[in-house]
């Protein structure tokens, strides 16, 4: 197949609603600083009532990651299942406005479709409320072998662990990936998610993914430790590259032969952290299928979650593109 795509990406189709909010509202709430919890359509709507006025988007991080490629002037597509309602329709349209492929039928007469509720406290960290809604039912028949095939890098959202259909959607798209000679990628996404099916991302980790996207807590929660050095090098053993971020401290990037360290991007300001990992994988992606060496990678990505967290919304707000090419990138 021709490499039509640099990424495709598999995730959940999601509408973020993003606020401010106190520390007493998380308290409130009982909702943990900086987590994201899954909610159910009633909790959803309690929520959402008593969030202060905000901005909504489409979002969801695998999404994220394809918007700030075709930032970059990359070229992506998008896997995920929204339904048949107004919001699923806002969120096909964004795709298809940044220039995205995504071609998924609408779910049909199931849950609506799926919304994150994200309120931000002055400090700029996120904690994140979803109601995953129709997402939970992309299974394995949504996955298009023509896009997979022809994409050189596939992006898989470690998010959609938690739905069992998803689980087997990944595997056939490893399979046909694998099988066409193209590249898997993985994020592991929430610290809360590795708690969950650490067994199942180790196995999933060591026999399909050749690139694996984490934060600091991520990868030592994968390992049950508390040293990041311990950590990184567990996972060195079992993936051919990683980035690992480490917000202020910049990230690290492992692979086989060389351990290299990236300094974070400046920023003036953090304004809200929401899309950070999801923009630096898009930068490292998008330097990684264009032939760019690791520490370049590392520059873009850095680059791209400095842009997003010094606004609100998890999607850049400036061209990536022409950003990088005023740094010299």
């Amino acid at each position: 197949m021709p490499d039509l795509y640099d990424v495709a990406a598999i995730g959940n189709a999601i509408v973020d609603v993003i606020a401010p909010a106190t520390e007493e509202f998380l308290a409130f709430n009982h909702l943990t600083k900086g987590a994201m919890m899954l909610v159910d359509e009633d909790q959803s709507a309690r929520i959402y009532a008593r969030m202060q006025a905000g901005v909504e988007a489409s979002g969801g991080s695998a999404a994220n990651t394809i918007a700030g490629l075709a930032s970059f002037g990359g070229k992506g597509a998008f896997l995920g299942k929204v339904a048949d309602d107004q919001l699923g329709a806002v969120f096909t349209h964004d795709m298809k406005a940044i220039g995205a492929h995504f071609a998924n039928a609408p779910l049909v007469g199931g849950k609506a479709t799926a919304v994150s509720m994200i309120n931000v406290t002055p400090d700029g960290q996120r904690t994140m409320c979803t109601f995953l809604g129709a997402s939970t039912a992309f299974a394995d028949e949504d996955v298009d072998k023509d896009v997979i095939e022809s994409a050189k890098i596939v992006y898989l959202e470690g998010y959609l662990f938690d739905a069992p259909l998803a689980r087997r959607a990944f595997a056939k798209a490893a399979a046909l990936a694998h099988g066409s000679g193209r590249k898997i990628a993985l994020t592991l996404s929430d610290s809360f998610v590795v708690e969950r099916h650490r067994e199942a991302l180790l196995g999933f980790i060591e026999g399909q993914v050749d690139l694996l996207f984490a934060n600091e807590s991520e990868v030592c929660a994968l390992f049950r430790t508390t040293d990041f050095d311990e950590a990184v090098s567990a996972l060195r053993e079992r993936v051919e590259l990683a980035a690992v971020t480490r917000a202020a401290q910049g990230s690290v990037i492992l692979s086989k032969g060389e351990r290299l360290t990236v300094a974070a991007e400046p920023v003036e300001k953090v304004v809200d952290t929401t899309g950070a990992g999801d923009q630096y994988a898009a930068g490292f992606m998008f330097g990684l299928s264009r032939g760019r060496p690791l520490q370049q990678c590392g520059k873009l990505a850095s680059l791209a979650a400095a842009e997003v967290i010094s606004h609100y919304g998890p999607r850049p707000q400036v061209s990536l593109k022409e950003l990088a090419e005023s740094k010299g990138y």
